[in-house]
């Protein structure tokens, strides 16, 4: 027969954090950060168009392509939309659309939308002014493109080139 065996242990409690520790926290914070992403852009669009504009959808959908979720109004005046946002009639477009705080008013290419967005800068929004052939939604059956650019709307109207966009 065996002989009991006691065994004894001895738990040492500290209440100051052991030096492991203390280099442990740092470290767990930095990873933690490194790990946590800046929030991504919003990329819910609100397109306000006309019920009868065919080259708005074809705008919707390039942006739809691209990763954007759409949600579009039609309603029959879009110049108390434009009014709001801070876009004058010399700067218009068939359709008006807001993103994140900011207004992308006619057909935009949705890289242009997607810089703004990582760039954040002070602005009302982008305008591409008219219509110009060959620009997202206005597509041309030869693929053929009019050189046009995309404006930065910024305060009291005032613009500065945002993107070029060659001929084709």
């Amino acid at each position: 027969m065996l002989a009991p065996v006691t065994l004894e242990f001895k738990v040492s409690v500290s209440r100051t954090p052991s030096r492991r520790l203390f280099m442990a926290g740092p470290t767990a914070l930095m990873l933690l950060a490194g790990c946590a992403q800046a929030a991504p852009a919003p990329r819910e669009l609100v397109v306000y168009k006309t019920p009868w504009c065919g080259c708005c959808k074809g705008w919707v959908t390039h942006m739809t392509r691209a990763g954007f979720k759409t949600q579009v109004q039609e309603l029959e005046d879009l110049a108390p939309i434009r009014a709001k946002h801070g876009v004058p009639f010399p700067l218009s477009s068939c359709h008006t659309a807001v993103i994140a705080g900011y207004v992308v008013e006619g057909h935009v290419p949705p890289a242009d939308v997607e810089r703004l967005l990582k760039e954040r800068p002070k602005a009302l929004g982008l305008t591409v002014p008219g219509m110009p052939l060959g620009s997202p939604g206005m597509e041309q059956p030869n693929g053929s493109r009019e050189a046009y650019e995309t404006l930065l709307l910024l305060e009291g109207g005032r613009t500065q080139v945002f993107a070029k966009h060659a001929a084709a």
